[in-house]
C-alpha cells in the first residue's frame, strides 16, 4: 500500500439539516464550504414524514454523513441541531472510528483527533407496531436468501431493496421476484461529487451496511413493522488486522459491535417496539453454504459478486466475474455441498482450479503474505476448514494447489464443528421456527 499522502484534510464537516417529505429524506452536509446533498426515496408507502420515522431518519442522517466527510476527513463534525443523544453520539463515534477504520488504514490517517460537536438531546417517541411484521433487507446473495428462507413463516415478511439512481441491479430483482414476497424499496441518490473521483478526495469504504439498515429501521417504523432482520454472520465481527492499536475490520458495519451500537440509538428513541437483529449472527459462513446448498431455485439467479452491484449501471458485470475475492470464496465454500459441475453452471468457470486464483487463494486460508481480503469473506479459519474439507472430496483430487494448501494450513476449527451455533445471537424467539 501506498502510504505516501499529498492531499490534505479539510477543517470542518458541518451537517446543514434534514429534510423530509411524505415519501423521502434529503441530507445537507458541508464541507469547509463544499455543499453535498443525497436523497433517498422510498417505494410501498407513504409516512416518512410521521414523528417516529423522522427520529429514526436523524440517525440514518447521521451514519450516511460518512460518505461525504471522507472527502475531506475533516478534524472537526459540527451536528449542527441534529439530535444526537448519548446512544445517538456513541453510533456516530463507532462509525467514524471503526466503520471508517479500513478508509484510515488506506490513506494514513488519524481520526482520533476528530471532535464531533453540537447536537441537541434525542426525544423518545411511543409508537405501536406490529411485531409480526418484519423487513429482511435483501441483496441477492446467499446470505440473505438463506434468512429470507428460514425465518418463521408465521411473519408476514416483506423484503428491503435498496437501489443506485442508476437502475436496480439485475441479479437481485430475479432473486427478489422469484421469492413471491412484497418488496418495499428504496433509490439511494448520492451526490454526483462524491462520485466524480475528484482527484482532491480522500476515498475508500464506509459503513454501508449501517446505513441500509437504519434506512430499513425507517422503512419499518413508517409501514408499522416490529422487525428488521439482517444477514450477518458470526465471522463478520472478526477483523482483518490491527493497526496503531485498533481493530480494522471491513465488515465492521455488519459486526455484533455495530449491531448492538445501532439496536441502543434505536432503543434511546423509540424504546422496545422494534427489534433489529441479525438472524446469522450465531451462524458460520458455511453453515450458511451448507443451507444454500438446498435452496436449489436460486442457484441460476443468485449474485455476490461485487461486480454485479456498482453505482455505475454500465460498468456492472453481467455474469459473475470468476476473478474476484468474493467469487472465489463463494466457491470455496459452496464447494464441500454441491457438486464441481453444479458450481460450474452457477460461475461459468471454476475459480478454486484457476491458477491465477493461487495468490488469492492463500490470502483466504490465512497463508497470504498479508491480512485476510478487505471483503465480505469469512474468517481465514472457516476458509482454511472448507480448504481440507474439500481436499477429501474425489472430484477435486486433480486441483494440486487444494492438496497443496491442505498440507500448510491449520484452522483452529473443524469444518464439523462451523455447523453448530458461534457466539451470541439476538433474534427475537418469535423469529425462529
Amino acid at each position: 500500500m501506498n502510504r505516501a499522502r499529498t492531499k490534505h484534510r479539510g477543517e470542518v464537516f458541518r451537517y446543514d439539516g434534514l429534510e423530509v417529505s411524505a415519501s423521502s429524506l434529503t441530507g445537507h452536509y458541508d464541507l469547509d464550504g463544499r455543499h453535498f446533498e443525497e436523497t433517498v426515496t422510498f417505494e410501498g408507502f407513504a409516512d416518512v414524514d410521521a414523528r417516529a420515522a423522522i427520529a429514526l431518519g436523524q440517525l440514518w442522517y447521521l451514519v450516511a454523513g460518512l460518505s461525504y466527510y471522507k472527502a475531506g476527513a475533516a478534524r472537526r463534525i459540527d451536528v449542527g441541531k441534529t439530535p444526537l443523544g448519548p446512544m445517538g453520539r456513541r453510533l456516530l463515534e463507532g462509525a467514524l472510528l471503526d466503520g471508517l477504520a479500513e478508509f484510515a488504514y488506506r490513506n494514513d490517517l488519524d481520526l482520533r483527533d476528530v471532535v464531533i460537536e453540537g447536537g441537541v438531546d434525542a426525544q423518545r417517541i411511543d409508537v405501536e407496531l406490529d411485531a409480526q411484521r418484519v423487513l429482511t433487507p435483501f441483496g441477492g446473495g446467499i446470505d440473505s436468501i438463506v434468512t429470507m428462507t428460514h425465518l418463521n413463516p408465521e411473519l408476514h415478511q416483506s423484503l428491503f431493496v435498496v437501489s443506485p439512481r442508476a437502475g436496480r441491479f439485475d441479479p437481485l430483482e430475479a432473486a427478489a421476484a422469484l421469492s413471491g414476497l412484497d418488496v418495499v424499496r428504496v433509490t439511494r441518490d448520492l451526490d454526483s461529487q462524491i462520485l466524480s473521483r475528484d482527484p482532491q478526495f480522500f476515498n475508500g469504504h464506509v459503513p454501508v451496511t449501517a446505513m441500509v439498515t437504519l434506512l430499513a429501521a425507517v422503512a419499518a417504523v413508517a409501514s408499522g413493522r416490529g422487525g428488521v432482520v439482517m444477514s450477518n454472520e458470526h465471522s463478520a465481527s472478526v477483523p482483518n488486522l490491527s493497526w496503531r492499536s485498533r481493530s480494522v475490520n471491513h465488515q465492521w458495519s455488519k459486526s455484533l459491535d455495530a449491531e448492538v451500537l445501532i439496536a441502543d440509538a434505536l432503543s434511546e428513541r423509540l424504546g422496545d417496539s422494534l427489534s433489529v437483529a441479525s438472524f446469522l449472527r450465531n451462524r458460520s459462513e458455511l453453515w450458511v453454504a451448507q443451507e444454500f446448498s438446498i435452496q436449489s431455485a436460486y442457484h441460476p439467479v443468485f449474485r455476490s459478486c461485487n461486480r454485479a452491484f456498482t453505482q455505475d449501471g454500465g460498468a456492472r458485470a453481467t455474469t459473475w466475474c470468476a476473478e474476484c475475492d468474493k467469487c472465489l470464496f463463494i466457491d470455496l465454500v459452496l464447494a464441500p455441498f454441491l457438486s464441481r459441475d453444479s458450481l460450474k453452471a452457477i460461475f461459468r468457470a471454476e475459480p478454486l482450479s484457476e491458477p491465477a486464483r493461487e495468490r488469492q487463494l492463500r490470502s483466504l486460508v490465512g497463508l497470504g503474505a498479508e491480512h485476510k481480503p478487505f471483503e465480505c469473506v469469512g474468517d481465514p479459519d472457516e476458509s482454511a476448514a472448507a480448504l481440507v474439507r474439500l481436499s477429501e472430496i474425489r472430484e477435486w483430487s486433480d486441483v494440486a494447489i487444494i492438496h497443496e494448501l491442505k498440507n500448510q494450513v491449520r484452522p483452529g476449527v473443524r469444518f464439523e464443528d462451523l455447523l453448530v451455533e458461534q457466539g451470541v445471537s439476538r433474534v427475537p424467539a418469535h423469529w425462529l421456527r
